[in-house]
């Protein structure tokens, strides 16, 4: 559906010119900041991030390995009242999200009560039965959850899917923020908006609250990344100077008796907690891959002893896997004894042949994605593919229906954009990130909101030619305060 039937949430359904009424002051400087003015700040704000080296890799594209993501400076906006709503869905979500995964690889008792289907979990391959068993610290699992939700009216959230694995995208979501501080900080006089630069410390804080038992009052952490060839390095390094932790790759490790060590200058120093930011593959080569070079040997091992903490734990892709989100409403009604406060969109499992005819005779119509699919690939968006490419993915349903969901088209909501001709509506998605730690779940008041800045798409991806918004979040009292607000820990604990 193109951007024309769909809710714009700065414009409301009247249009450009008819701005929601708790969003007229950015009605206003919309309206009265020129077109070249617009221009002047984005190109400064592509400037410093190129600068800072805040880029991305497209892997495979040899025309264009690292790309600045382009930021929009017209920011998303959630008032209170709406942020207050998403939060409760989005805390009760990652609480289910914990609960399954510790009781997946662990006593089972879901599968047992069948709401899912056991060949769901032990043949699919994000399923990892090396680590069955095995109890993180304080029994946490997913300590940072990237959940990507989607708008389609004014109360209407839907989550798109979860990423308990790895989510990225935080460095961009500050980064942004600093941008707008810099360039528009008379938007920050209009409105009170929650500061989102507390991330690492929130971080840091969460990192040491679930560090082993016999770590002290001082647990060392760090960060591990796979080296700068890594699309997301920047942000690995960002957050490691923003905490002030190390960053290190495996080399810098070494597993003695089942404990981490950190070879420094000063000799080797014991690490309680680590925030990997290496797929569970290359983690450890003594467990997973053999032929990894980016894995600790032993690091596996020192984590079943329970003499260090895996942020976020390895297995955790079994919750990511978009034919376990189709069972998320099962998944957090049997944890929480409740309905899912964030629905999840309509999906058809093409695994089951009723499903599968369904989509077969309406491909033109559905989006279908691989089930491990991530960054926009291996997807169809029916309404504007070709007849080849609508052929192609049904040849790929018949042959192997279990690896495809499929979803409706949702009519996205739209943010007002800056473009060549002057302000235009763009779909966009969203990323909030919830952070878990020992006794307490925390939404960060922001996220990243993601663009698809080409007219009618609905592809947000950066691989996919996609840009980024600042996403503010009014505090309960906006507008009318002075300036932004101070850090926070805005959230809600359990």
């Amino acid at each position: 559906m193109l951007s024309g039937g769909a809710f714009d949430e700065i414009w409301g359904a009247g249009g450009p010119g008819h701005v929601r009424p708790e969003f007229a002051a950015l009605g206003r400087w919309l309206d009265e900041t020129p077109p070249a003015e617009f221009g002047r700040r984005l190109e400064a704000a592509e400037a410093t991030f190129r600068q800072l080296g805040i880029t991305f890799a497209v892997y495979g594209d040899a025309d264009a390995a690292e790309r600045i993501i382009p930021f929009d400076i017209v920011p998303r906006v959630f008032t209170a009242n709406e942020w207050a709503g998403l939060s409760d869905g989005l805390v009760q979500r990652v609480g289910a999200i914990n609960a399954f995964l510790d009781d997946i690889y662990g006593e089972r008792e879901i599968l047992r009560a069948g709401v899912l289907p056991p060949d769901l979990i032990f043949q699919n391959p994000q399923f990892r039965p090396e680590i069955a068993g095995a109890r993180p610290p304080h029994g946490i699992w997913a300590h940072i959850c990237g959940i990507d939700c989607v708008r389609t009216g004014p109360d209407e959230f839907y989550v798109l899917e979860d990423n308990a694995r790895t989510p990225s995208g935080v460095s961009y979501m500050l980064e942004n923020r600093e941008a707008m501080i810099r360039l528009c900080p008379e938007l920050f006089r209009e409105f009170r908006v929650a500061a989102v630069d507390s991330y690492p410390d929130m971080l840091l804080e969460t990192m040491r609250s679930v560090a082993p038992s016999g770590a002290g009052q001082s647990p060392v952490c760090v960060v591990l990344t796979p080296g700068h060839f890594n699309s997301a390095y920047y942000e690995h390094s960002f957050l490691a100077d923003s905490m002030g932790v190390e960053l290190v790759e495996a080399a810098d490790l070494v597993v003695d008796d089942d404990i981490v060590w950190m070879r420094t200058i000063g000799g080797r120093v014991k690490v309680d907690v680590i925030y990997r930011r290496i797929d569970d593959d290359y983690l450890d080569p003594l467990v997973f891959r053999p032929d990894s070079l980016l894995g600790v040997p032993g690091l596996i091992s020192a984590y079943r002893a329970g003499n260090v903490a895996l942020i976020n734990a390895p297995g955790n892709g079994i919750a990511d896997d978009k034919a376990i989100y189709s069972y998320m409403p099962e998944i957090v009604r049997f944890y929480s004894g409740a309905d899912a406060k964030l629905p999840n969109v309509q999906t058809f499992r093409c695994r089951e042949p009723v499903a599968l005819k369904y989509v077969l005779d309406h491909l033109g119509e559905l989006v279908v994605k691989l089930v491990d699919g991530s960054g926009g690939y291996g997807m169809l968006v029916g309404p504007t593919a070709s007849r080849a490419e609508i052929e192609e993915f049904r040849a790929a349903l018949i042959a192997a229906p279990e690896r495809y969901i499929a979803q409706p088209t949702l009519a996205l909501s739209t943010v007002p954009t800056v473009t060549e001709a002057g302000l235009a509506p763009r779909h966009v998605d969203f990323r909030p990130f919830v952070l878990t730690g020992r006794n307490f779940t925390r939404v960060v008041p922001g996220g990243l909101t993601r663009v698809a800045l080409k007219e009618g798409s609905l592809v947000v991806n950066s691989s996919q030619g996609g840009g980024t918004k600042d996403s503010f979040v009014l505090m309960p009292d906006a507008p009318g305060g002075p300036g932004q607000s101070q850090a926070q820990t805005q959230g809600q604990e359990r």
